[in-house]
């Protein structure tokens, strides 16, 4: 089968790889689309230590055509949303059977783009921050995957006031159509604020952003980070500080839900693809690649030029 491999001297390149055969408690996916996401960049940029040769793509929708040891034969021929640990960028993909979750009601293209992004994001929102009618809402990222969808799923969660961080200039617009009541970039966060402060801030930013959304959070606020765009280096936070003021930092990380609970990731997912599917939420396909410019997608990801979410059309 064909297949975008990470090779050993980091290039990606279309190679003709062995299809793969589901083991106990999987089932194999021929592969529709595959979404992409900033997981590939950090695979890419060396940020994880992953054997080379190396197939990325963490998200996918295609049709189940085999299963493994364990699993109901009768899951041949579903159409699913399959998160996986890597293969997406490939005609088929093994995934853990619980996390190739049944998508009836929404097409293949939007399967591939709901991914992590869209469960990441209601977990953020509802899970994680607890987001409760009336409350403000400071999302960064607010152009990518998951801001487009976390400005939504607060929306959902009747935030009362949702105000979004944007990278660069030129995504202000974009976000505002996404239906937030504020878009700043970078460069006017924190000043053009004026002094606001927020319940909720979603932080996948680093570095002194972080410090200064510690100084936005109202009592009783809470700071959700889940990456570090802008750098890896710690910051340090003082837990007398925040008990002062009853604030709390969180974190969330889907790739470890994924393996100590993924069952309760695969609940989000089911319960994020309700409000996709009632058309409460919706998912921004803005670039559609095919399978050999996936290295291109990667590097539009990367250099800030997507909007919304990016997919791979497989097969």
């Amino acid at each position: 089968m064909k297949a975008a491999v990470l090779a050993t001297d980091d290039q990606l390149r279309m190679t003709e790889i062995a299809e793969p055969v589901p083991g106990r408690g999987e089932v194999a996916i021929r592969v529709a689309y595959a979404g992409v996401q900033w997981g590939d960049v950090l695979i890419r940029d060396g940020h994880f230590p992953t054997p080379r040769p190396f197939v990325p793509g963490f998200e996918a929708s295609g049709q189940v055509v085999a299963v493994g040891e364990g699993v109901d034969p009768a899951r041949v021929g579903e159409q699913v949303i399959a998160l996986t640990s890597s293969g997406g960028f490939a005609e088929v993909v093994v995934v853990p059977s619980v996390l190739a979750i049944a998508a009836p009601t929404v097409d293949s293209r939007t399967a591939a783009a709901f991914g992590w992004v869209t469960s990441t994001a209601y977990d953020l929102i509802n899970t994680v921050a607890g987001v409760r009618p009336g409350q403000s809402v400071l999302i960064h990222a607010a152009a990518g995957g998951v801001g487009t969808l976390a400005g939504q799923f607060a929306r959902a969660a009747g935030a009362g006031r949702v105000v979004g961080v944007v990278g660069n200039p030129a995504q202000v617009d974009y976000a505002r159509q996404i239906g937030y009541d504020l878009v700043l970039s970078r460069e006017e966060f924190p000043q053009a604020l004026d002094g606001e402060h927020f319940d909720v801030i979603l932080d996948p930013i680093g570095g002194q952003t972080r410090l200064a959304n510690l100084e936005r959070l109202a009592a009783h606020g809470r700071i959700v980070v889940y990456g570090n765009i802008a750098t890896f280096e710690p910051v340090s936070v003082s837990a007398n500080d925040l008990l002062m003021r009853g604030t709390s930092m969180l974190t969330y990380n889907s790739n470890l839900l994924s393996q100590t609970h993924p069952e309760r990731l695969a609940d989000s997912v089911r319960r994020a693809l309700e409000l996709v599917g009632d058309g409460k939420v919706g998912i921004d396909i803005t670039a559609e690649y095919e399978l050999a410019d996936v290295e291109t997608a990667i590097a539009d990801l990367a250099g800030g030029a997507t909007r919304g979410k990016s997919i791979v059309r497989i097969g």
